[in-house]
């Protein structure tokens, strides 16, 4: 309870730091430029081929800026991430999240297990999902776009959720969503979202 406590706390304080960004147009090209890092892991034109990278082409804008926010002020922690987030700017963030929000998104796959994105509808609809990441999980503003995005990733996020080992902008929803999930339940959801067109 007090590793999430501390957790939201970090996450407010991060939230914080991302309004308190000095507004100004984002720039799409500055941001495709200095996105030509961020290929390697999460693919070209933002759609990752990398198990348990996410994609970020059509993420909305606010959300990969928080993400942003969140790793530099170390509230989300990464490997990777960490020496990358060290050396961006508050504009570079801005203009990251302009860039990766107007590409097209990654269509999802075929479905081979129709059984098993049944099951996950069924999860989602029980769980609420869409009333943050509305009716077709494209996301909003501040909240992530589900559809299409890698199956594996989605799993990975629910655990780390789960495991209060990250946190997210909704005072902790996702992670209070994640906690009572089942295993069966989290295979379900991200079968069912991964392979939606």
């Amino acid at each position: 309870m007090r590793r999430q406590f501390i957790s939201s706390a970090i996450s407010t304080v991060a939230l914080f730091a991302l309004a308190s960004l000095p507004a100004s147009a984002a720039d799409v090209a500055a941001g495709k430029a200095k996105a030509q890092v961020c290929a390697g892991c999460h693919g070209e034109n933002g759609i990752s081929q990398t198990e348990n990278i996410p994609s970020l082409a059509g993420q909305p804008d606010q959300f990969l800026q928080w993400q942003l926010v969140f790793f530099r002020a170390g509230s989300r922690k990464n490997e990777q991430m960490q020496p990358i987030v060290e050396e961006i700017t508050n504009e570079d963030i801005r203009n990251l999240g302009a860039y990766f929000s107007q590409l097209a998104p990654p269509k999802g796959a075929e479905d081979g297990d129709p059984d098993l994105s049944r099951k996950g509808a069924q999860v989602a609809s029980g769980r609420r999902c869409a009333s943050c990441h509305t009716d077709s999980y494209a996301g909003t503003k501040a909240v992530a776009r589900l559809a299409g995005q890698r199956e594996e990733y989605l799993v990975k996020a629910l655990h780390d959720y789960k495991a209060g080992q990250r946190v997210g902008g909704g005072v902790a929803a996702m992670a209070d969503v994640a906690y009572h999930m089942s295993d069966e339940e989290i295979t379900a959801v991200s079968h069912y979202l991964a392979h939606l067109k």
